[in-house]
């Protein structure tokens, strides 16, 4: 039997296949080019195809697939791929889990801390309902619902609301430490936004514990118990790297014009997010302060 996983050349789906691996399991991914091997296997989500014979027998699924959110600036077209890119390609996915002979017993389906909404200084946990605007009531909503079907058709679905990844690999970190070696790191806006985070060690960490977990269904928060304000992270960064950064923050009419519609959901509102059915299940986290996953993953 195999772990299915989509979206396996991606900073998430890349660390995860190497660990899964790396614990003896055998991983079969599907990819959206001519596969190279047997652990691989073709499908198109845009199309709604996928072959039933690589996921007959699955032990699970893991199912990260989705345009980046901040790759690209923001515009009616980018916000279309956003959108379709997770509801398309989760439907695909769950309507050829659910035609199977024999389901897999656990699909662990992507999805991020956007569906709170700006959460201001209020802690939120799995219990709150969806926030306001593009991220939660246009994309995450939707590419959750698209899970229902797994669910009713008996499979064990866990929706993985995933926080801002630190990797030295990828990711946003990558992109912003050439500003803070220069010395120019800032705090964005107010800088009072919340940046619920979680290092790449410790989300892997994280799935793999809900993969071996069959009471935990539903929902889960993949983000350290501890966010910060994006000021908080600014120092902490600054001080990882061992350069000054900036008193002045950036203005949020800036970070508008620069990236578009992203700054304003994507940096200049926060999610201040805590892990709650991870700490209740008993899990363990690798790094529960900014400074120690700064430290780890630099």
């Amino acid at each position: 039997m195999a772990i299915i996983v989509t979206g396996s050349s991606g900073l998430l789906g890349s660390a995860l296949v190497k660990a899964l691996r790396a614990d003896g399991a055998r991983v079969v991914r599907l990819v959206r080019r001519a596969p190279q091997g047997a652990d691989e296997s073709f499908w198109n989500p845009a199309r709604g195809l996928v072959d039933p014979a690589a996921l007959e027998g699955a032990e699970a699924v893991v199912h990260l697939a989705g345009a980046g959110i901040g790759d690209r600036r923001w515009d009616d077209r980018f916000k279309r791929e956003v959108i379709q890119s997770r509801v398309e390609g989760t439907r695909t996915l769950v309507r050829a889990l659910t035609e199977l002979s024999v389901k897999p017993p656990v699909l662990l389906s992507g999805s991020a801390i956007g569906f709170y909404g700006d959460t201001g200084d209020r802690e939120v946990d799995e219990s709150f309902p969806a926030g306001a605007g593009f991220l939660a009531q246009e994309v995450v909503v939707p590419w959750e619902a698209e899970t229902a079907p797994a669910e009713d058709a008996g499979i064990r679905v866990v929706r993985l609301r995933t926080g801002l990844v630190l990797s030295g690999e990828g990711g946003m970190l990558p992109r912003i430490l050439p500003i803070f070696k220069l010395g120019l790191g800032a705090p964005l806006g107010s800088g009072r936004q919340y940046w619920s985070w979680i290092s790449i060690d410790d989300w892997v960490r994280a799935v793999q514990h809900l993969l071996g977990n069959p009471e935990i269904s539903g929902p889960v928060n993949l983000t350290a118990p501890e966010p910060v304000t994006n000021a908080e992270f600014t120092k902490a960064l600054g001080e990882a790297l061992h350069r000054p950064t900036m008193p002045m923050a950036v203005p949020g009419f800036v970070l508008r014009t620069a990236i578009g519609g992203f700054a304003e959901e994507g940096v200049l509102t926060g999610q201040r997010v805590i892990p709650r059915r991870l700490l209740d299940a008993g899990h363990t986290f690798l790094h529960i302060r900014l400074d120690e996953a700064l430290a780890a993953v630099l």
